[in-house]
């Protein structure tokens, strides 16, 4: 393990990364696993790249060095990425905190102005919603084991993907700090968040408008446009085609349109509307 151990230790964040990635994986741990997957597949594309080569007409050496090459461009590639698989995780986790984190925020906050404790409203908020209900349930177990109110605050903002889940904790914890009202603290950056996610909601208006027109123009009028116009000079110069030339448009089409799909997905806003 000690040289998995000196891999980990060049990542300084990647015991954090995990905590907040709910993977219950040491850094030496996590590494090993990563580079025995990579390991397995590097020599699983090894051995199929040696036998394609080996049916071509190369010498042993260029097969030998051609094998080589691939598996091990396949390890490194395959150990990067399987390596990052815990900040995929991370911007998962993320974004469907985001998605509720307003609707659990305001939850804690009617329960606080209802003059409903803090450890209580927690507790509640713990049963209530989804992901974010996880972090909640994280603070009150914290609390349970004798962690000081504070201190528990602390660590689920440290271990928090949600940067908006972060400030809601980091208002209440400097509430709780400097003494004053919660309610207050705790109002004002659910405000900042809602200003924030109404904004992302107008950008999106505005972006949805124009790739609209592209989708219009690419999917539909050039399409449609264009096959009429080709059946029409076809017919005028007796051509014949065969199906596969059909079939090779509609999958052309098709690939257009999952591409569009594609892109109305990445631009929707990270917000429960």
């Amino acid at each position: 393990m000690g040289f998995f151990k000196e891999l980990a230790d060049k990542d300084k964040e990647l015991k954090r990364k995990l905590i907040m990635a709910k993977i219950t994986l040491t850094p030496e741990k996590y590494i090993k696993k990563q580079f025995s997957n990579s390991l397995i597949l590097g020599l699983m594309l090894l051995l199929t790249s040696f036998f394609f080569f080996s049916g071509l007409e190369m010498s042993g050496t260029k097969v030998l060095l051609y094998s080589l090459g691939t598996g091990i461009i396949t390890y490194f590639t395959l150990f990067y990425i399987l390596k990052h698989q815990v900040d995929v995780k991370i911007r998962k986790l993320e974004k469907d905190i985001d998605r509720e984190v307003l609707f659990a925020g305001r939850f804690l906050l009617v329960k606080l102005n209802s003059g409903t404790p803090l450890i209580t409203a927690l507790s509640q908020a713990a049963h209530s919603y989804g992901v974010a209900s996880h972090y909640f349930e994280e603070i009150v177990r914290d609390i349970d084991v004798g962690t000081p109110l504070e201190q528990a605050l602390d660590n689920a903002r440290r271990y928090s993907p949600s940067k908006k889940f972060r400030r809601i904790l980091s208002q209440i914890a400097d509430a709780l700090k400097i003494g004053v009202d919660v309610t207050q603290f705790l109002e004002s950056i659910l405000d900042e968040i809602a200003e924030s996610q109404l904004i992302e909601i107008k950008k999106y208006g505005k972006k949805l408008n124009g790739m609209t027109m592209f989708y219009m123009l690419l999917s539909i009028i050039l399409p449609s446009l264009g096959i009429t116009l080709m059946i029409t000079v076809i017919s005028l110069i007796n051509v014949k085609l065969n199906s596969s030339f059909f079939f090779l448009l509609a999958f052309f089409l098709l690939i257009i349109e999952f591409f569009f799909i594609s892109i109305f997905r990445s631009i929707r806003p990270n917000v429960n509307i």
